[in-house]
């Protein structure tokens, strides 16, 4: 059973104000006011304290920065299981929360931004992958070489590449970024996909071991939440923080 938080802090920011408005503007903000029903007066104290909080929180969270927990490997080498990151809510517009809709146009994705987006077969569900693909794209990835509308992306190996650690180097548009081919002979969902109007083509930069648009499709630009841009934390289980992660630029 997925929690979601959207909907329970907008749902306390929304009741709180209420109380708050109620005693400021019908009972009347004084302790002694005949007008404030009996009982009322802890649910409005409370209120009066958690209202602005709440309402700053839900600001942030919804249209500024989110926080994101990386909960698998399939973004490897760039994102590792247990990063925590910030997520731009505002990169790709403006959107209201738990209804998703969107208010106001500030931008769209570009090639090689790391985006999370909420799954369309389940929208409960965030995942994080690189778009490869923009609307109008022809994708196609064929032996572990991705091709963009007949344009081989360049792909070379990293210097510091070794078998247990088979890294190679993608320059996506103006993004380089390093990616994981673990399985030189595994072939995994090769084809050709075109990329509809208003949907993105997402890949991991873990091609060997992720569930991305080769599996479930392109995805619609509505299902969209932001730009990964960096981590603030690294904790895996009860191991100590990774120090030399936090504060790094998402590539």
């Amino acid at each position: 059973m997925s929690i979601n938080l959207a909907l329970i802090l907008t749902a306390l920011t929304v009741l709180t104000g209420i109380v708050v408005a109620l005693d400021k503007f019908v009972w009347g903000r004084d302790e002694k006011a005949s007008g404030r029903p009996a009982g009322m007066d802890t649910l409005v104290e409370y209120s009066r304290s958690f209202f602005p909080v709440l309402l700053f929180v839900l600001v942030i969270r919804s249209f500024i920065f989110e926080p994101f927990r990386i909960p698998s490997g399939s973004m490897m080498p760039t994102l590792l299981q247990g990063d925590f990151i910030f997520v731009k809510k505002y990169s790709y517009g403006l959107r209201l929360p738990v209804a998703e809709t969107k208010i106001l146009e500030t931008g769209s994705p570009e090639r090689g931004d790391v985006v999370v987006f909420r799954l369309p077969a389940n929208p409960s569900i965030n995942y994080i992958k690189r778009v490869v693909g923009l609307p109008g794209d022809q994708v196609v990835y064929e032996r572990h070489r991705l091709l963009i509308n007949g344009q081989e992306i360049a792909l070379e190996q990293h210097p510091d590449a070794t078998s247990q650690d088979p890294r190679f180097i993608e320059q996506l548009g103006d993004r380089e970024h390093e990616i994981l081919i673990t399985n030189a002979a595994y072939m995994v969902r090769d084809g050709v996909n075109t990329v509809p109007e208003c949907h993105y083509f997402m890949m991991a930069d873990n091609r060997d071991n992720s569930r991305d648009s080769r599996f479930i499709n392109s995805i619609p630009e509505t299902h969209l939440v932001g730009e990964a841009v960096r981590i603030w934390m690294h904790m895996d289980g009860a191991s100590w923080p990774r120090w030399d992660r936090i504060g790094n630029k998402i590539q």
